[in-house]
């Protein structure tokens, strides 16, 4: 995307707490090509892990799948990470449903409804599931 460029410029410099908080930038080798990318990415933190999502069609995850270690630029530090992608609709639903739980703006962006409780709707989550794949991320 045309801005990826701007938003890693500001998460490298001393205004990167402006996104910091959500936005952090991973930096992966080519599988194929053996290049070097960076990418900005949103980002959960769940306890000591981070959480992604990516639409299926994006192809940058793929690079992820043998899970060997990253780094991340995340809140103004570079950090070493395993990433561990979820691909299959149930995992991703179960993933999601922790998403939900843990940043409802998320769950109306993925038009996943929560019932009164803050429950997310099953078949929301597997309709959600369909078209993502999460990546986990566990800081080394």
């Amino acid at each position: 995307m045309w801005f990826n460029p701007i938003v890693a410029a500001i998460l490298r410099s001393p205004l990167h707490s402006w996104i910091s908080g959500s936005v952090m930038l991973v930096n992966y080798t080519g599988r194929k090509s053996g290049k070097c990318y960076t990418l900005p990415v949103n980002y959960l933190r769940d306890s000591d892990n981070l959480i992604t999502l990516s639409s299926r069609e994006r192809v940058w995850w793929r690079n992820l799948l043998d899970g060997g270690q990253v780094n991340l630029r995340l809140q103004g530090r570079v950090a070493a990470a395993l990433p561990q992608v979820l691909r299959t609709d149930g995992e991703v639903a179960s993933a999601l449903a922790q998403v939900a739980r843990l940043a409802p703006q998320y769950a109306r962006f993925l038009k996943i409804r929560l019932d009164s409780s803050g429950q997310p709707d099953p078949g929301d989550l597997m309709r959600a599931a369909a078209d993502r794949v999460v990546i986990l991320w566990r800081l080394l």
